[in-house]
């Protein structure tokens, strides 16, 4: 009882901080490391990093499919179901989009996963889903959960910090549209697996139900209209776009 009272994870604990510092730490570390290796080297890295990323989190799926606690757990959103399990929310989107923008240099993506890669990863982390709060962290669903998370967080970093790519002002405005459609579109794919039952309760970019997030909680009684209620959430990207590229123009090194 002891050894699982410390292990114990809730947002800002000491837990949570160590953890979240060891990858921030990882970050720092890699990226004064990479400092003066090739591009190409720097890509590698990135892409690799993503692709642990990626194979962790389908091993960590698998054992989230096997957790019996978790489906009593989250039965009020149906348990565990694969079709509302599949890398379609914000976190998994940038954790399979960064390396493929990073290997074709491709600008809009970076951008997209720059942005959208890090704020998303850590609203997550600070306002985990039912289930992966107030638990040891050496259970499987919850190393899983944390682990691609704060990977995703400094990996959407990593692609300013590794000289790959630099925000500019121009890129803000399609970055908010890309968002704004990219959400509309997974809103719908909620839509076709809950009229078609395959996922019941499927929520993708929680657009359909806020599910306890207190941040859209608020914007939910504002607009008690599915989806509608996630437009003004997203249009608070711009103003964290904006200050994160100001600060990153004046005082970031050009990416290569």
């Amino acid at each position: 009882m002891q050894t699982e009272s410390f292990w114990v994870l809730r947002p800002f604990n000491p837990v949570f901080l160590c953890s979240f510092g060891l990858f921030i730490v990882l970050l720092i570390v890699s990226s004064l490391i990479l400092r003066n290796k090739s591009e190409k080297t720097r890509r590698i890295v990135l892409c690799s990093a993503c692709v642990v990323t990626i194979v962790v989190f389908f091993i960590y799926k698998y054992m989230l499919s096997l957790d019996t606690d978790y489906r009593v757990i989250n039965a009020a959103m149906g348990g565990f179901n694969w079709w509302t399990e599949l890398p379609l929310n914000l976190c998994n989107i940038n954790m399979i989009l960064i390396p493929i923008a990073v290997w074709k240099r491709n600008r809009s993506l970076m951008s997209f996963s720059f942005f959208l890669g890090q704020l998303g990863a850590l609203m997550a982390l600070l306002m985990p889903s039912t289930g992966f709060s107030g638990y040891s962290l050496l259970l499987p669903r919850m190393l899983g959960f944390f682990f691609t998370h704060y990977m995703v967080f400094i990996e959407s970093i990593a692609l300013a910090a590794y000289g790959l790519y630099k925000p500019t002002y121009k890129d803000i405005p399609k970055t908010l549209l890309t968002a704004v459609v990219v959400s509309f579109v997974i809103f719908v794919i909620n839509m076709i697996l809950r009229k078609t039952g395959l996922g019941p309760k499927a929520n993708y970019f929680f657009s359909v139900e806020t599910e306890g997030n207190p941040v859209l909680e608020i914007f939910h009684k504002i607009i008690p209209v599915p989806y509608l209620f996630l437009l003004p959430a997203l249009l608070v990207l711009g103003p964290f776009m904006f200050i994160e590229t100001f600060f990153i123009t004046k005082f970031g090194k050009k990416a290569s």
